[in-house]
């Protein structure tokens, strides 16, 4: 791995990987909902849709239809703290794939008509989100933990807002947020020094600076959101307040997680659907953010089995809070971490998203064998004093259902006093 600026000061992190054909190269810009107010929540995944729009050089189509025509991909996502801009191209290809991002980038037209257009997509976008339990409770969540903080906020932006912007809207936050200090070029694969020239030559004009912008920090909410929605299924979603990206618990985090619902063989898995039958779906994860973290559970299952899912549920995780993990589980799960992250290293997309985040999130970076130490010396006191910490809050809880009958008396105390 290299990082180095180009003459502006644009951040730039390379890892060569000679044995590939292919390279993945993002544009990682520190934005998303988190940034956002509530009179503009949106306008990040709004902008990063119409990057896509067209420039004086290339119309939508023929932006689609160049990556087509050299077998790449090229695509976009948004988060809450960050929007990032990519392609996977052959090596041969890396010049056309800069070229026509870095074109994307700083001449998009942002075209009225083709803004209106993209504008319409955006609300069909947040009705099929809004048609979709599984994928609403899931912003429920945040809303529960986070109240009215910018975290809780939908990536997607509300319809008010959305017909609220026009095209200097979009541009004026772009001015404000999408600034050399704020941006971060990430490669990964078959490239070689020349890369530094091609970069220079299609990024050495970016000249919009600015410095850091302050974010709050959140305060964790456990508050309680019911949807009512004619549904077969009840969706639930309970949660507690997890690790930041920084903190030294955020390994240990990760090893919990992944007992708790994070496989087919997590504890869950096991206890709801294979042993009880009492749910299709259930998981957990866990979301890092730059200064605090969530630990969510989700669970869809019958109105008649929701009782019965939370309260196993609960007595699975009241075990972890009493007991912590055995010896078995933690090297179980240090394994599975450590095959899923090796793995992953054989993508250069993969690569490519661990150098833009990291480099934009954290400002540095751990070599593969520092990571693997990281997860090694993980310890059941670890695990013990982070359950101490994750289970001392009452936990939020989201719903989407016909009824909130089975959530009327569910206890959300803490299980750690």
């Amino acid at each position: 791995m290299n990082k180095l600026q180009l003459q502006n000061g644009l951040r730039v992190i390379l890892e060569k990987i000679p044995t590939c054909r292919s390279v993945s190269f993002g544009i990682w810009v520190k934005t998303g909902s988190r940034n956002e107010n509530v009179t503009n929540n949106g306008i990040s995944h709004f902008i990063e849709h119409m990057l896509f729009k067209g420039t004086a050089r290339f119309t939508a189509k023929e932006i689609a239809e160049t990556f087509d025509g050299i077998g790449g991909n090229v695509n976009a996502f948004t988060s809450k703290e960050y929007t990032c801009y990519y392609a996977k191209v052959l090596d041969e290809h890396l010049p056309i794939a800069v070229d026509v991002l870095a074109d994307m980038f700083f001449h998009s037209l942002m075209d009225p008509a083709e803004l209106e257009k993209e504008r319409n997509v955006i609300l069909e976008e947040i009705s099929m989100y809004d048609d979709t339990p599984d994928d609403l409770v899931h912003d429920l969540i945040a809303r529960a933990a986070y109240q009215d903080h910018p975290l809780a906020y939908s990536i997607l932006g509300t319809q008010a807002n959305l017909e609220a912007m026009n095209s200097d809207t979009l541009r004026e936050y772009m001015k404000g947020h999408y600034r050399i200090d704020n941006t971060v070029i990430a490669l990964a694969g078959n490239i070689d020094d020349s890369v530094v020239e091609l970069l220079e030559k299609h990024f050495g004009s970016f000249s919009n600076a600015g410095s850091e912008q302050a974010v709050a920090e959140p305060l964790y909410s456990s508050e309680s959101i019911f949807h009512k929605k004619d549904t077969e299924q009840n969706h639930i979603c309970l949660a507690l307040p997890g690790c930041s990206l920084s903190d030294p618990l955020l390994y240990p985090m990760i090893l919990l997680n992944n007992v708790i619902g994070g496989g087919m063989s997590s504890r869950l898995f096991q206890e709801i659907r294979e042993k009880r039958g009492l749910a299709y779906s259930v998981y957990s994860y866990h979301t890092a953010h730059l200064d605090s973290g969530m630990f969510t559970i989700y669970m869809g299952t019958a109105p008649k089995q929701t009782s019965e899912v939370l309260d196993v549920t609960m007595e699975l995780l009241r075990g972890l809070a009493d007991h912590s993990l055995s010896e078995p589980e933690l090297k179980k799960g240090k394994e599975q971490l450590k095959g899923s992250f090796i793995l992953s290293l054989e993508s250069t997309s993969s690569r490519m998203n661990r150098l833009g985040k990291n480099e934009l999130m954290l400002g540095k970076h751990y070599t593969m064998d520092e990571i693997l130490h990281r997860i090694d010396a993980v310890t059941l006191d670890d695990l013990k004093e982070l359950a101490g910490k994750l289970f001392s809050h009452a936990f939020s809880l989201s719903m989407v259902g016909k009824s909130d009958q089975a959530i009327q008396s569910f206890r959300r105390d803490p299980l750690v006093l």
